[in-house]
C-alpha cells in the first residue's frame, strides 16, 4: 500500500546523468523494501540564430549550410522531459521520455510526440535496456543553455546494451550500427570497455571501442578507438570538464560530425571539448566551452564555443542566457546563437 505522505528529495548529479540526474524526484515509499521515484524538469527556451548555417533548436555535430545568411527566431519547450525510477530490493528499474519526438504543427497546436530516452534495468552490477553507452562519460558534459553544448565533441550515444560493473571497471556489449554502411550485415555487438578514476578532486574514465563494421559492398571492416574524459574540481565550487576521443569512432562522437563508414572505408576522427564552469557566489554560475571535431575521410572540421550565464531564482528554478557560434569551417559557414533559458526541475 502506498504510504499517506509523499516527500521530495533531490537527486544529485550531472544535469545529463540518468537515474541520478540534477533533477527533483517526488518519491513515494511503497513498502519496506520499494520505492517510485518521479522526477525531471520543464524548460523553456528562446533561441536567434543568424548566419549561413540553417536554424536548429540545438546544434549536433554538423549543420546545413545556406547559400546566403539568413536569421530565425523561436520559442519551444521540446526538451522538457519526465522519468520514473521504480526500486525494489536490488532491482532497479528506469525509463524516461522527452518530446524531441516527430511532429510539431507550429500553424496550430505545437503537439510534439513523446520520445524514449531511457529503458533499463539494473540488478546487483548488471544493466540491461537503452541508455547512455558506456563510452561516454557524463559528468564531462558542460553546463549549457544549448541542449549537450559542443556536441562536435562529445562522445554521445543512448543504445541498447548489456553492461557489466565491477567497482570501477565497466564492460559492455552495444548495440551495433555501420552508419554510412550496410547496418543490415551488422551481426557482431560493439564492445565498449572502461575504467572510472574517482576521488575529491573529481573523475576521470579511460575508454575503448571495439567494432565490426560493414560496407555497402559487403566487406567487413574492424574498427578501434578511444577516449579520455573527466571533470576536475579547481577552486571553489568551480570545475573543468574535458573529453578527447580519437581513433575510428564514427557515429560515437560528433553526433553525426562523422560517419563509420565513408567510400567503402572506415572513417577516423578526432573530437574534443573543454569547459570551465565558475561561480560567482552559490546561485549564480558561468560556462566558457569551446568544442571541435575533424575527420580524415569526409574533412568535416567543426566548431562551436559558447559563455553562458545561470542563476537560480529558487532551488528549483533557474533561468540562463547563453551566446554562441557554430562554424563548418571545411564548408566556410558559421552561424551566431542567443538563447534564454528557463528550467524548472520537479
Amino acid at each position: 500500500m502506498i504510504a499517506a505522505s509523499i516527500r521530495k528529495t533531490m537527486l544529485v548529479g550531472s544535469l545529463c546523468a540518468i537515474a541520478t540526474s540534477a533533477n527533483a524526484g517526488y518519491e513515494i515509499q511503497l513498502d519496506d523494501a520499494s520505492k517510485l521515484t518521479f522526477g525531471g524538469y520543464l524548460k523553456v527556451d528562446t533561441r536567434y540564430v543568424d548566419g549561413d548555417v540553417a536554424y536548429k533548436d540545438f546544434w549536433s555535430g554538423t549543420g546545413t549550410p545556406l547559400p546566403e545568411a539568413t536569421s530565425q527566431f523561436k520559442i519551444f519547450a521540446k526538451e522538457s522531459r519526465f522519468n520514473m525510477k521504480f526500486e525494489h530490493d536490488d532491482v532497479t528499474a528506469f525509463v524516461e521520455m522527452d518530446f524531441y519526438g516527430s511532429g510539431g504543427n507550429e500553424i496550430i497546436s505545437n503537439s510534439y510526440s513523446p520520445r524514449l530516452r531511457h529503458a533499463f534495468i539494473k540488478y546487483q552490477g548488471l544493466t540491461v535496456g537503452q541508455t547512455w553507452t558506456t563510452f561516454m562519460n557524463t559528468s564531462a558534459i558542460p553546463e549549457s543553455a544549448d541542449f549537450g553544448g559542443a556536441m562536435v565533441g562529445l562522445a554521445f550515444i543512448r543504445q541498447g546494451q548489456v553492461r557489466y560493473d565491477m567497482g570501477n571497471f565497466q564492460v559492455s556489449i552495444e548495440n551495433p550500427e555501420s552508419f554510412g554502411g550496410d547496418a543490415s550485415k551488422d551481426k557482431l555487438p560493439d564492445v565498449v570497455a572502461r575504467y572510472n578514476f574517482k576521488g575529491d578532486w573529481g573523475n576521470i574514465s579511460v575508454s575503448a571501442l571495439g567494432r565490426q563494421l560493414n560496407t555497402s559492398l559487403g566487406k567487413s571492416e574492424t574498427a578501434v578507438g578511444g577516449s579520455i574524459a573527466g571533470r576536475l574540481k579547481t577552486f571553489g565550487k568551480d570545475d573543468v570538464r574535458f573529453q578527447f576521443h580519437k581513433g575510428e569512432l564514427g557515429r560515437y562522437v560528433g553526433v553525426a560530425a562523422a560517419k563509420d563508414i565513408v567510400d567503402e572505408q572506415v572513417e577516423d576522427s578526432t573530437a574534443y571539448i573543454a569547459s570551465y564552469r565558475h561561480y560567482w557566489n552559490d546561485t549564480l554560475r558561468s560556462t566558457l566551452l569551446y568544442g571541435n571535431i575533424q575527420t580524415d575521410l569526409g574533412d568535416a572540421d567543426h566548431t562551436q564555443w559558447s559563455i553562458n550565464i545561470f542563476q537560480n531564482l529558487t532551488p528549483q528554478l533557474a533561468v540562463g542566457f547563453e551566446l554562441g557560434n557554430f562554424a563548418m569551417k571545411d564548408k566556410d559557414v558559421d552561424s551566431n546563437y542567443a538563447q534564454l533559458s528557463v528550467k524548472y526541475v520537479l
